[in-house]
Order: C-alpha cells, then sequence, then structure tokens
C-alpha cells in the first residue's frame, strides 16, 4: 500500500515528553512530505497551541491541515482556511458547567486565544503550559463565556475522572460527543464530532481513500481515527485497550515511535530517501 497521508496527534505520540519533536522523527516526516505526502496534525488543542509544531514541520509549504479541538476546526494550513467549525451553544455550556458542579471537578474552555476557567488548578495549569494560552480567571464560568465555544474540558483528579467520564458518556450519549484525552482531561465537543469524523471530511475533500491514510494516537480521543483509517497506529505508551482496537502498535514517544511507522510503511515505497 502507497499511503498519502499520515495524521498525528500531538502529546505524547509525535511530541516527546518536553513537547518536541525528536531529530529523527522531524528528518522522516519532511522526507516523506518531500515526497509528496501529507502530514497532518490532530490534536485537542486549540489551534493557537498547534502553530508551533505546524510551522516547525512546514505545513504550510506543503499544503497540508490541521485538525483541533478534537476535530472542532479543520484549518487548510496554506491558506489558513477554516474549512470547518463546529461549536457548542449557550445552554450546552451552562449544563456542562452545572455538571462539573455536580461532580466536583472544575471545568474551563476557549474563548480567542485565552483559557476561561472559574478556579485555579493544577490541571488547567497544565493545559495553560501545553497550549502557551494565558489563563484568564472568571468569578462566573457561565457569565463569562458570552459566545458559542468549540470545545469545552471538565478536569481533575484521574482516578475521579474514570469514574466520572463512564458516566457521562452514558448520560450525554444524545448530545455530546464525550472523549477522555488524558487522565485528567474529560473533552465534550458538538455530538458527531471527533478526530476521526473531521478526518472523514477532510479525505473526501481531497479525494484521499481511508485505506491511503496511516493515523497515530496515544489515548481515547485518537480512538476513532485509528479504527477508521487503513493503519491504525497506537503509541507504545498507550493504554492497553487503545493497542487493541490498533492495526500496528509503534514504540514510545519517547524512542521514535512515530519515526519508526513512517520508515517502514512510507519511506520505503520512495527510491533516493
Amino acid at each position: 500500500m502507497t499511503y498519502k497521508m499520515i495524521v498525528l496527534d500531538l502529546d505524547d505520540t509525535l511530541l516527546r515528553d518536553d513537547h518536541t519533536i525528536s531529530v529523527r522523527t522531524k528528518e522522516a516526516l519532511m522526507k516523506a512530505q518531500e515526497n509528496g505526502v501529507k502530514v497532518v496534525l490532530a490534536s485537542g488543542r486549540p489551534t493557537y497551541g498547534m502553530l508551533p509544531i505546524a510551522d516547525e514541520l512546514d505545513l504550510d509549504k506543503y499544503g497540508s491541515f490541521i485538525l483541533s479541538f478534537n476535530g472542532g476546526k479543520i484549518i487548510n494550513y496554506e491558506t489558513k482556511e477554516e474549512m470547518f467549525s463546529s461549536t457548542l451553544p449557550l445552554p450546552a455550556i451552562k449544563k456542562l458547567y452545572d455538571l462539573s458542579q455536580r461532580e466536583g471537578v472544575d471545568i474551563h474552555t476557549y474563548v480567542g486565544d485565552e483559557i476561561i476557567a472559574e478556579s485555579d488548578n493544577p490541571y488547567t495549569r497544565i493545559e495553560s503550559d501545553l497550549t502557551r494560552l494565558p489563563i484568564h480567571f472568571v468569578n462566573s464560568f457561565v457569565e463569562g463565556v458570552q459566545e458559542e465555544v468549540v470545545k469545552v474540558l471538565m478536569v481533575g483528579d484521574p482516578d475521579k475522572m474514570k469514574s466520572i467520564t463512564e458516566r457521562l458518556q452514558i448520560e450525554l450519549a444524545d448530545e455530546f460527543s464525550v472523549m477522555r484525552s488524558k487522565p485528567f482531561f474529560l473533552e465534550f465537543t458538538e455530538k458527531g464530532v471527533t478526530k476521526g469524523t473531521s478526518l472523514n471530511q477532510l479525505i473526501q475533500h481531497l479525494g484521499i481513500k481511508r485505506e491511503e491514510v496511516i493515523a497515530m494516537g496515544d489515548s481515547y480521543n485518537d480512538q476513532e481515527m485509528i479504527e477508521f483509517v487503513g493503519l491504525g497506529v497506537a503509541m507504545g505508551n498507550a493504554p492497553d485497550d487503545i493497542k487493541k482496537i490498533a492495526d500496528h502498535v509503534t514504540d514510545t514517544n519517547m524512542n521514535d515511535g512515530v519515526a519508526k511507522v513512517v520508515e517502514e510503511f512510507v519511506l520505503k515505497n520512495f527510491v533516493n530517501v
């Protein structure tokens, strides 16, 4: 199979624990792009938090794309055109806030280039560090968010978030896509919006078959795209249940797992690379 697209989660997949791309991985991805393969970044991060990585990989030069907010936005990185955007209405935001209070966890979202939060907590601080977005603390979350947003997160202790995830995925199945991206992050987007569904939109637009796509990820918000594509890859640091649904399990994000897949399944099809 000749693959035409490589879709990559960022944190704990493409990026090492220090949030950098290894030299080997960058070289492999640049060679793939030089040979006409599209490299697409697909992350739960807001768009702003993905731009430095997109720039490092020259996605604009090679006419590639960003799927941000767990698929809530599709960006053509060459033209900067927003090809797709999904939002949650204000009543949905209030409902999620009320549920966060019921469950006893914190909540935040994004407005413009800021994280909006009602209370200071270590998990929202982690998100700020990852995305490089400042936190704007408000006295009332509901009053502080006066426009539709792409995604809302509930955050808290990993053990607590596991049980909350199981409960809310059932309770909110008809209203939201509910995904756990990290042990302490539970993410909510419009129903039906995931990395997998947005990837499907993108490849249909480009005329690429799902069998011609490789997708790599490490967490539960990557599951749909891993299952959707021709070669779904779980990182070596992924949970066992994500590894079970993957077509291939690679090495960890700290040991060039992405590079090893690109070298084995993509670059070997080209000469002089």
